[in-house]
């Protein structure tokens, strides 16, 4: 008789400003399982809407149904539901709330990997601007934010809406009236906006999995990506070792779970920054994770079912 498979919750969407990205986040485990790992798990799509309503199947259940519907929850959505699941007796993976904050907040992680020495560049988050609220016009309030920006850090600066968005592009300001076209833009568009500082250099990224190939932590080689895609290598030696060193003290501080990525800048002259973190491996086939896996011959299946198996003994 066939063992029953695993039934794996995979939990997306919520009421915060990161919505679209949860769901498609979410979207792509679900695939993932079903096209890679279908013999031995079942995804259950767990939908919250934005008004916070949890479903099932289309359908509106309450968070305590979930026990009795799968075995684990992939939680890519807020992560305060992890701890309302775990207190029902439901294994979850994903970040807890401190290191999904890093995640969100490049203030707050600045501010944390001073404390290991990890550089993080620098940045500002300008509200949606509200007219009503700001009491200004739109042309004063875009000159009043880029002055901000100016004061509290040089060009060049890359500019972007806070939460992902397909209708605003990624500027990169390389002088003041640039900064406040690409301001305008996007205030234009109705979004928040994240400004960045510009540092120029090779950008390379590490995967750390708990417990692959024995090891307590196992770091992926760093390997570069270039325009969001697996590259040819460049990195020295000496630099894959800072970087693997990095990445690992960098899951170990955070309080990571199973997973994170590390993206990281480096610099010949200002060194190497830490640019993003994240918590929720990109499953597409030609994503850097699933190439990291190639070049060190492991399949991406094998490092997601470990994911889950270390989830379900937790």
């Amino acid at each position: 008789m066939q063992e029953r498979k695993i039934k794996v919750g995979v939990l997306r969407g919520g009421d915060g400003p990161h919505y679209d990205q949860s769901v498609k986040d979410g979207a792509e485990i679900i695939s993932f399982i079903l096209n890679r790992l279908p013999f031995d798990y079942t995804p259950v799509d767990i939908l919250v809407d934005r008004e916070g309503v949890w479903h099932v199947a289309g359908l509106p259940v309450l968070p305590a149904d979930l026990i009795h519907k799968v075995d684990i929850v992939w939680n890519v959505s807020n992560p305060t539901y992890s701890t309302s699941l775990r207190d029902l007796g439901i294994h979850v993976i994903g970040a807890n709330i401190f290191p999904f904050g890093l995640h969100t907040s490049k203030g707050m992680l600045r501010e944390h990997m001073k404390q290991i020495g990890v550089k993080v560049p620098q940045s500002l988050v300008i509200p949606l601007y509200q007219s009503d609220f700001d009491g200004e016009d739109k042309e004063k309030y875009v000159l009043k934010k880029a002055r901000e920006v100016h004061a509290k850090f040089s060009a060049p600066w890359i500019v972007k809406s806070f939460t992902e968005s397909s209708m605003t592009g990624i500027h990169v300001a390389r002088t003041f009236p640039e900064l406040i076209t690409a301001l305008t833009d996007i205030v234009d568009h109705g979004k928040s906006i994240l400004v960045e500082e510009f540092i120029s250099g090779k950008v390379a990224r590490v995967h750390s999995v708990k417990g692959v190939r024995g090891e307590e932590l196992y770091s992926f080689v760093p390997h570069e990506l270039k325009h969001g895609f697996f590259t040819h290598n460049t990195l020295m030696q000496d630099e894959k070792e800072k970087l693997t060193n990095l990445a690992k003290q960098i899951h170990e501080h955070t309080g990571a779970g199973s997973y994170t990525s590390s993206t990281f800048i480096l610099n010949p002259t200002r060194g190497i920054h830490l640019a993003e973190i994240s918590f929720i491996p990109d499953l597409n086939q030609d994503s850097h994770f699933c190439k990291s896996c190639e070049t060190v011959g492991l399949k991406s299946s094998h490092v997601v079912d470990h994911i889950i198996e270390k989830g379900l003994s937790e």
